[in-house]
């Protein structure tokens, strides 16, 4: 079995922290996402959901059918810090 660990993912869940933190702190909505993925995601990019889905995708096909085990970061280089 493997793992995939996604770091942010833009959901309307994430969306509404964002939301919060452009509110609290007086910006607007992209430089809170700025400020939020700051904290924990060095390529200041958002995990997006096609990212995951061909990740899972390739550890469905016959190409990963010798990979067990394995936690697979999809995050940005949040683990990396």
């Amino acid at each position: 079995m493997n793992a995939i660990c996604p770091g942010w993912v833009l959901t309307p869940l994430v969306q509404k922290q964002v939301d919060a933190r452009a509110a609290a702190d007086g910006v607007d909505n992209e430089e809170a996402k700025r400020r939020l993925l700051m904290e924990k995601q060095p390529s200041l990019q958002f995990t997006t959901p096609e990212q995951l889905g061909e990740l899972a995708v390739f550890l469905c096909s016959d190409a990963a059918s010798n990979v067990r085990g394995q936690s697979w970061a999809l995050d940005g280089g949040w683990t990396a810090q």
